[in-house]
């Protein structure tokens, strides 16, 4: 048996969608170049945002004093162990002039750099209202001084080891706190606060009653951090700072670039960078694809269709209304005033005239009855037109 080969699938007639690879092909050099490089750039950000979002969490990172933060310059385990101690634990991550601080509680602000006016007015009503409020490293001094009327004066010495000065109990039970950056506050210029942790370098932590409440400030902040935490009386120093037990502890996160966006500002940066350069290749692969200026003019004069085509439509059209009399009545009109004209007789001439006038002129019998009988057969349009024609040609 012969076997017979697969008949070719047939292709329907126009043009055919064009593949992938023909649309890549037509692109010019350039084009080639920007779209291989969004998209590599593009998969980079995608396969980051990914790998960001699948390993949260399980290494150490993190901004530097954020209650997030696992790394050694975080505060994740400061958390840990005030919830530990008994403390509820929340982090605020909205602007502290938003968030509704509870006089009741305590706020951890570290490495804030300050905060705006508004901010600073709501640490104010929050501290006089009975809050407690632990400020640590950069921007403390300012937040005091906000506090206090007279805050202390901030130096570059490292303050470790820092012990204890005064019998106040944020550092009861402290006989030794370390810490491993640089800052401190000036001894001699302590303001209207109280120096409770010295070293012969500087003063690393001050206390104030304002109000009703009460301010605890450290010029350095790693005492607290991850890495220094476990080390000497560190821990006992920040759970008698926080308060009494039981007592709500929130973490300012916003300064660390936690916000509590929604919708498009809840979107991580890393996703945004991915989505802007998806769009940047679109519109990038769109303008080398789209045609900008053209030609400067048709390589080709633009034809009017064949006068045929027209009388074809015209013709259809008129076949379609089934009233051959009523199409052909304004033909007819037509040739007998040429009739009329070439034998100069008045418009409205009778027919006895128009047909002597016909004869004449030499028009057949059949030809001169087609202009005054309405044409209903095809054999009398075709005869009145013909009779047209033939008036038409004899004025030419």
């Amino acid at each position: 048996m012969t076997a017979v080969a697969p008949a070719a699938p047939t292709v329907p007639s126009g043009a055919a969608p064009r593949s992938p690879a023909d649309w890549w092909r037509s692109l010019r050099p350039w084009a080639k170049w920007l779209s291989a490089a969004a998209a590599a750039l593009l998969g980079i950000n995608a396969a980051l945002a990914g790998l960001a979002t699948v390993t949260g969490g399980s290494g150490p990172g993190g901004p530097r004093s954020s209650s997030y933060a696992t790394s050694g310059h975080g505060m994740a385990a400061l958390a840990d162990l005030v919830a530990d101690d008994g403390h509820p634990v929340r982090r605020l991550r909205t602007s502290l002039d938003r968030a509704g601080l509870d006089p009741g509680g305590t706020l951890v602000l570290a490495d804030a750099a300050g905060g705006t006016r508004a901010e600073l007015e709501a640490l104010v009503v929050f501290v006089e209202g009975g809050g407690r409020l632990v400020v640590a490293g950069e921007g403390a001094d300012r937040v005091v001084d906000r506090l206090t009327g007279s805050g202390p004066e901030r130096g570059g010495a490292r303050a470790t080891p820092a012990l204890p000065l005064a019998p106040v109990p944020e550092v009861a039970g402290v006989d030794r706190v370390v810490s491993g950056g640089v800052g401190s506050f000036v001894t001699d210029h302590a303001g209207a606060t109280l120096p409770v942790l010295w070293s012969r370098r500087g003063t690393l932590a001050v206390v104030a009653t304002v109000g009703a409440g009460r301010v605890v400030a450290l010029a350095d902040a790693t005492p607290w951090h991850n890495r220094l935490l476990g080390e000497a009386d560190n821990a006992a120093f920040a759970l008698a700072a926080m308060g009494e037990p039981g007592r709500p502890v929130a973490f300012a996160e916003a300064p660390h670039g936690y916000g509590g966006g929604s919708g498009f500002s809840a979107v991580p940066d890393e996703w945004k960078w991915a989505l802007g350069t998806a769009v940047a290749a679109a519109l990038a692969a769109m303008w080398a694809k789209g045609r900008r200026l053209g030609p400067a003019e048709q390589l080709e004069r633009v034809l009017p269709p064949p006068r045929r085509a027209y009388v074809d439509a015209m013709a259809s059209g008129l076949v379609r209304t089934r009233q051959p009399a009523e199409a052909m009545a304004p033909l007819q009109a037509a040739g007998l005033r040429r009739l009329a004209r070439r034998a100069g007789l008045p418009p409205h001439a009778g027919a006895d005239d128009l047909r002597a006038a016909a004869r004449r002129a030499g028009l057949p019998d059949a030809d001169v009855a087609a202009l005054f009988v309405p044409a209903v057969t095809d054999h009398q349009v075709v005869a009145a037109g013909r009779a047209l024609a033939r008036l038409e040609g004899a004025e030419t």
